[in-house]
């Protein structure tokens, strides 16, 4: 009986250590980088062309334009993306567009509401892409799970960055 008390209590103390974690980490920030030998020019301008995004993110199907400004800040695109074999859509908006530079957008996909903010940096001919991303959830039990996959969120990102360059090395 004393045993069952033990793992009741431990059960219990592990379960309410993973609710409060979602009172206290309201949104989960991590960092990716990646540099290319290429000028800053032609890695931004083929970074922004959002019909080329699926030669770096294998896990895009499709890619449709819902609101388009006359400039590109503003421009909202709905993405279908293959999750574990289940088709997802999500929404992207482009926050912040300043060429050569930086740009920031916005997702909202199913409880998952994330900032990815990419920084453009040249020195001697070879291009820095930095990402500041941030994670938070409209849904308070996935609040409580990011925290727990934020290595998991930076190593897909740092992928993608990977494939990125992989894809602008190998034009």
């Amino acid at each position: 009986m004393k045993t069952i008390k033990v793992i009741l209590i431990t059960i219990s103390a592990l379960v309410g250590a993973f609710l409060v974690t979602g009172l206290i980490v309201k949104e989960t920030r991590y960092t990716a980088e990646v540099t290319l030998n290429k000028p800053i020019a032609e890695v931004f301008s083929n970074f922004a062309k959002i019909d080329s995004v699926k030669n770096w993110i294998p896990e895009i199907q499709s890619v449709e334009t819902v609101h388009k400004n006359p400039g590109i800040t503003g421009n909202v695109y709905s993405l279908v993306v293959l999750n574990q074999g289940e088709e997802i859509t999500m929404t992207e908006k482009i926050m912040a567009y300043i060429p050569n530079e930086k740009i920031t957008l916005f997702y909202d996909a199913e409880n998952m509401l994330k900032k990815d903010d990419y920084l453009f940096s040249e020195k001697n001919g070879v291009t820095t892409i930095r990402l500041n991303a941030s994670c938070q959830s409209d849904s308070y039990l996935m609040a409580c799970i990011f925290p727990y996959f934020k290595s998991t969120f930076r190593e897909q990102d740092q992928s993608y960055l990977n494939n990125f360059k992989t894809f602008l090395e190998e034009k």
